[in-house]
């Protein structure tokens, strides 16, 4: 059980957050309607990624894509190729579903159960949409909303099995009839409270607008939560990928299976990725040119979620031209490299392949 209620004013937080607020590109200006396209693509870009990453690809996205009926009907090559860089690959082909199914039911719906039923929206995404963009009451608990609800009521049970006591916590906060006047107001004040007030470390409780009635900074623990349990350290696995050129600077790639890590995505072919470290005999089996004159070009090393990989990269210049592109392989020439779908860890590998062979 929570303590018993604490004194937290919304009005004091909306107060605060009218002369505060973040200025971005996805936000509706004071006293304006939020547009739900702009609030849905955000919080998808969002997820497992930090605001100053999002904010370029975003605006890149809305002048690819300035509405959600264009998104739908763009190709999902394209999707993925203006989502490259930003991770988590099944939220881009997620994404185009989604916009497929607003634009078939002719827009967004404004409710959290109705938006839940649409492809790739989970609970959270759904409250923040139906909060931001329809005034809907409801706070949704991402990671800055986490770390307020912690300190305010003190909250010491570690992450994450303290989530349902957070979430609890919330939705107390919410309860505040003014909170519940302006949803939308409501939930971004806590969003930007955790990320500017309310940091991870050094939280800046001066400047706090519900100071006094917080525990944790009357118990100088502010700093200290929430607590989280240690991670487990991550497997390391290991790959080699082979980077070739032909004498046009045409560089052969492959595209990924459309499920799994990296789905859809384009790669440098090469080996599986596995726990022990490939011998370059073994590797030489993968190659896609076994007489390519192959060199040493480097180990790039990516951490993903689950495990941390280092691939070595091999690079060559095959003179009259390259295999011919089977089982997903295809050219691509380097001035269009840009527009190709490649993943943040392809595009460090094709940089030290070229790099190698004096083309970078």
């Amino acid at each position: 059980m929570l303590p018993d209620p604490v004194p937290f004013p919304a009005a004091d937080l909306l107060r605060w957050y009218a002369r505060h607020r973040r200025s971005m590109p996805w936000r509706a200006g004071p006293g304006e309607r939020a547009d739900p396209y702009h609030v849905w693509l955000s919080e998808i870009m969002l997820q497992q990624t930090t605001v100053a990453t999002v904010g370029p690809y975003f605006r890149k996205f809305l002048s690819l894509f300035p509405t959600v009926a264009a998104l739908a009907a763009a190709p999902e090559e394209r999707v993925m190729a203006a989502w490259a860089g930003l991770g988590y690959y099944a939220r881009a082909r997620n994404l185009h579903r989604c916009a497929q199914a607003v634009t078939a039911r002719g827009g967004f719906p404004d409710t959290e159960e109705e938006l839940r039923t649409l492809p790739g929206i989970g609970s959270y995404t759904a409250r923040a949409v139906a909060a931001i963009a329809f005034d809907r009451p409801g706070v949704p608990v991402d990671g800055n909303v986490e770390r307020v609800c912690s300190r305010l009521f003190a909250i010491e049970a570690p992450l994450p099995a303290s989530r349902p006591r957070l979430a609890e916590a919330a939705a107390r906060l919410g309860e505040d009839p003014a909170a519940r006047a302006h949803p939308s107001d409501f939930a971004q004040a806590l969003f930007d409270l955790g990320a500017t007030i309310c940091t991870p470390r050094r939280p800046a409780c001066a400047l706090c607008p519900w100071r006094s009635p917080c525990r944790a900074r009357a118990a100088g623990t502010a700093e200290e939560l929430p607590r989280k349990l240690p991670r487990a350290a991550r497997p390391d696995r290991h790959g080699t990928a082979f980077l070739l050129l032909d004498d046009e600077n045409r560089l052969l790639l492959r595209r990924r299976p459309p499920r799994g890590l990296l789905g859809g995505m384009s790669e440098l072919p090469g080996t599986p990725w596995r726990e022990a470290p490939w011998t370059a005999e073994e590797a030489q089996a993968f190659a896609p040119a076994a007489t390519a004159p192959w060199q040493e070009a480097g180990d790039v090393r990516h951490v993903f979620t689950h495990f941390a990989l280092t691939l070595r990269i091999r690079a060559a210049r095959l003179p009259g031209g390259l295999p011919s592109a089977a089982g997903g392989a295809f050219l691509c020439p380097l001035d269009a490299l840009e527009n190709e779908a490649l993943p943040t860890l392809m595009r460090r590998a094709v940089a030290t392949g070229l790099a190698a062979l004096g083309d970078a």
